[in-house]
C-alpha cells in the first residue's frame, strides 16, 4: 500500500508576473506561491512530504484539452514587448501575459501531470501541487480569470489517457465557478466534476447562467456536472481544484471560511478512490489566510488530526436551498436519489439580500482601499490567534492497542502496541467510581480498555482500540469515565444490541445506537437516538445513513470525544463500520476510542487502518437504499432537525420550520 505524500514546488513560477496596473489581475501575485511554502515550512511540513520535482508538460499533454491555435498564441508572447503583451492580454477576460507565463504554465500543467504519476504509480498515497498559473477558467481555445492552461483538466485526460481510468472526479472549491473544467467534461461521463462556488443569481464572477445548478452536463454526460452554488460515482482518481478564495479576508471571495475547514473538505474526499487524492492548487489572494489553509490541506493529507470547526453548527437559509436545488436536478440521473422526497427551492434568502445590495449606496475606490487595508491586518491578527488555538501540540503516539506480540503482526503499520494496566492501577484509576455499573472482578478484566482510553484523555495518544468481553459495559464505563475526566461532549455511537444505556439527559453525551431491531428500553430523544439498520446483502447501503443523519449529527454536537463500540448482534459488516470509522476521524481532533466485543481479526485490522488513516480500507459496492430505509432516515431527520441544526442540510422541510 502506497504511503506518504507528496508536494510540488518550483520557484521558476513564481516568474509570471503583472508588468502593467490593472485592478483586476493585481492580486494575482507570485507570493501566493512563495509564501504559501515557506508556510508550509514554518510548519516542517516541507520535510514531513514526499519531494517531487516539477517538469514542463509537453505541447502533446496540453493538446489533450487545448487547441493547437490557443498553445500558438501561448508560445507567440514569450518575445513579446510590454506593450504588445498587453495588448494579447486584453483579448481575454481577467488575464495578462508575461515573457515567462508559457513557461511557467507548461510547469504548472507538468506539475499537476507529475503528482497524477506518483500517486497512481503508488509512490505515494496522495499530494498537492503548488502552481501558479492557476487553471480551471481556461477553456479549449481562451484564457480567463487568471488561467491560461487547465491543469486539472489535461491531469483528468492524461490519467485516463495513460491509466485507463473509466471514473474521475473533479472536486473544485474554489469560490469562483470553474467554467472551463465544466465546459471540457460536459459531455463526458467518466468525468463527475462537482463545483461549490459563490453564484448570486449569475451576479458573481464570471456570472454565468451555466453556473447554476440546473446545468447537470449534456449528452451522455448528463449527471456528470454538479453545480452547487455556495453519491456514489464511486471514483477511481480523485482530483481537487483546490481554490482558497473563499477563505476569511480574502478580497474575491469575501466570505469567511477559516484555514480548518479546508482540512474537513480534504478529509471526506480522501475516504474515496481508496485515498488517491491530488490537490492542485487554483485561487485564493489573501496570502495569511491562503497559507494557513494551504497548511491545513496539506497536515491532513498527511494524516494530522482534523482540528474541530469553531463556531455554530447551523446551515444558512441559502445553502439549505441550493443543496435542495441540487438534488432535485440530479434525481433523474443518480439511484441514491430515487426515493428522495426532492423539489426545487426559489432561493428566496438571496435574492431578498441582492435587492438590498442593490438598494445600499455604493462606496467610492477609495474608501474601499481604505477597507480593505484595515481589514487585511485585523484578518492577520485573527488569524494568528486562530491557528494557536485550534493547532494543539500532536500525540507522540497516533494509534494505540493492546495485545500480545502476535496482535503486532495483523495490525497495520504505525499501531503501537501498550501493556495493558494491571490490577493496582485500574483500582487506583476508579477508586469504586463504577461500583453501580459492574462488580470490581468484572471491572478488573477491562485493563486493556482503559489504559487506551485513559492515554487518550491525556493526549499521550490520539485515537486506539481495544478488544473487550462486554462492549456494552466498556462502553458504558468509557462514557462515565470521559466525563468525569472533564470532557463536556462526548459522542458514542454503538453498533449492536446495546443492553446498558446510560443516563444522557445533563447533554454531556450522545449516544447513537445502529441497531437491527428497536430498543424497547428507551425511546429515542435528543441525546439517545436508535437507528434501526440492517446492511444490504447485496453491498454498502450505509452512505445514505452515514452522510444523512449520523454525521449532520455529529458534527452539530461537535464532540471533544468519540467513543465507537461494536457488540454483540451487529447490523452492520466490516465495511459499514469501517466507513463510519474513517468519517468520524474528521471530528474531535480525530481523538476515537474504538471498543470491539468481536475480536474477529479481519474486523480489528479495517478499524485500525481507518484510525491510522495511512490506507484508506474499502467500503464495499455501493447499492441505493430501499425506499423504506429512505423513510427512516427522514423520519429521523424530521425528529431532530430543530435539536441538530445540520440535519437542515438534508431535509427540506427544514426551511420552512425554521
Amino acid at each position: 500500500m502506497a504511503s506518504g505524500t507528496a508536494l510540488i514546488y518550483d520557484e521558476e513560477m513564481t516568474t509570471h508576473k503583472l508588468l502593467w496596473s490593472d485592478p483586476i489581475c493585481d492580486i494575482e501575485v507570485p507570493e501566493r506561491l512563495s509564501s504559501s511554502y515557506e508556510q508550509l515550512r514554518s510548519y516542517h511540513l516541507v520535510e514531513r512530504c514526499v519531494p517531487v520535482p516539477a517538469r514542463e508538460g509537453s505541447e502533446e499533454e496540453i493538446l489533450l484539452v487545448h487547441s493547437l491555435e490557443h498553445l500558438e498564441v501561448a508560445k507567440s508572447t514569450q518575445t513579446m514587448n510590454e506593450e504588445e503583451l498587453k495588448r494579447v492580454s486584453k483579448n481575454y477576460d481577467a488575464f495578462f501575459f508575461h515573457p515567462s507565463t508559457y513557461r511557467c504554465a507548461r510547469l504548472a500543467v507538468g506539475a499537476a501531470l507529475q503528482l497524477v504519476d506518483a500517486v497512481m504509480a503508488g509512490k505515494v498515497h496522495n499530494g498537492m501541487a503548488l502552481v501558479r498559473p492557476p487553471g480551471h477558467h481556461s477553456q479549449r481555445n481562451a484564457a480567463n480569470g487568471f488561467c491560461l492552461f487547465n491543469n486539472v483538466a489535461i491531469a483528468a485526460e492524461y490519467a485516463k489517457l495513460k491509466y485507463g481510468l473509466q471514473r474521475i472526479l473533479i472536486v473544485d472549491w474554489d469560490v469562483h465557478h470553474g467554467q472551463g473544467t465544466q465546459y471540457i467534461f460536459e459531455e463526458d461521463p467518466s468525468v463527475l466534476y462537482f463545483s461549490w462556488h459563490r453564484y448570486e443569481h449569475q451576479e458573481f464572477w464570471p456570472s454565468l447562467r451555466e453556473s447554476d445548478y440546473d446545468a447537470v452536463g449534456l449528452g451522455k454526460g448528463k449527471g456528470f456536472n454538479v453545480n452547487l452554488p455556495w453519491n456514489k460515482f464511486d471514483p477511481e482518481l480523485v482530483i481537487v481544484s483546490s481554490g482558497y478564495d473563499s477563505g476569511i479576508g480574502d478580497p474575491e471571495g469575501q466570505m469567511n471560511a477559516t484555514p480548518e475547514v479546508f482540512a474537513h473538505l480534504t478529509h471526506f474526499l480522501m475516504q474515496l478512490a481508496n485515498g488517491k487524492l491530488c490537490v492542485i492548487l487554483e485561487g485564493g489572494y489573501h496570502l495569511k489566510s491562503l497559507g494557513e489553509s494551504v497548511c491545513m490541506t496539506v497536515k491532513t493529507l498527511l494524516g494530522d488530526p482534523v482540528p474541530q470547526i469553531t463556531g455554530e453548527m447551523a446551515p444558512c437559509l441559502s445553502a439549505v436551498e441550493s443543496i435542495q436545488n441540487v438534488r432535485a436536478a440530479h434525481k433523474p440521473y443518480w439511484k441514491w436519489l430515487a426515493y428522495e422526497d426532492t423539489s426545487f427551492l426559489q432561493n428566496l434568502s438571496t435574492k431578498s439580500h441582492l435587492l438590498k445590495k442593490a438598494n445600499s449606496n455604493p462606496s467610492t475606490e477609495d474608501e474601499s482601499q481604505i477597507t480593505n487595508n484595515n481589514n487585511t491586518v485585523k484578518v492577520e491578527r485573527f488569524l494568528e490567534l486562530h491557528m494557536k488555538n485550534i493547532l494543539l501540540p500532536m500525540p507522540p503516539i497516533k494509534t494505540a492497542a493492546t495485545g500480545s506480540e502476535v496482535s503486532e503482526h495483523f495490525f497495520p503499520e504505525h499501531v503501537q502496541l501498550v501493556k495493558e494496566m494491571d490490577k493496582t492501577e485500574i483500582k487506583a484509576l476508579v477508586s469504586g467510581f463504577y461500583a453501580d455499573l459492574v462488580k470490581e472482578e468484572t471491572l478488573l478484566s477491562l485493563g486493556s480498555m482503559f489504559v487506551i482510553l485513559d492515554k487518550i484523555l491525556k493526549k499521550e495518544v490520539c485515537n486506539g482500540i481495544a478488544a473487550s468481553p462486554t462492549a456494552a459495559l466498556s462502553a458504558a464505563v468509557a462514557l462515565r469515565h470521559s466525563v468525569r475526566f472533564g470532557l463536556q461532549r462526548v459522542l458514542c455511537v454503538f453498533v449492536g444490541d446495546m443492553q446498558m444505556i446510560p443516563n444522557t439527559e445533563d447533554g454531556k453525551m450522545l449516544v447513537i445506537n445502529i441497531c437491527e431491531k428497536e430498543q424497547s428500553r428507551k425511546t429515542s430523544c435528543k441525546h439517545y437516538i436508535s437507528l434501526n439498520w440492517k446492511e444490504d446483502a447485496e453491498g454498502n447501503d450505509f452512505f445514505s445513513a452515514v452522510l444523512g443523519f449520523i454525521l449532520p449529527v455529529a458534527y452539530s454536537y461537535q464532540p471533544n470525544l468519540t467513543v465507537i463500540a461494536v457488540g454483540p448482534n451487529r447490523s452492520l459488516g466490516i465495511s459499514g463500520i469501517s466507513l463510519l470509522v474513517a468519517l468520524l476521524r474528521g471530528l474531535a481532533e480525530s481523538r476515537i476510542f474504538a471498543v470491539i466485543e468481536d475480536t474477529e481479526i479481519s474486523l480489528m485490522q479495517s478499524i485500525a487502518k481507518a484510525l491510522v488513516g495511512a490506507s484508506t480500507p474499502p467500503f464495499g459496492i455501493y447499492v441505493p437504499p430501499t425506499q423504506e430505509k429512505v423513510n427512516k432516515i427522514k423520519a429521523l431527520r424530521d425528529q431532530f432537525q430543530q435539536e441538530w441544526k445540520m440535519l437542515q442540510c438534508s431535509v427540506k422541510d427544514g426551511i420552512s420550520r425554521n
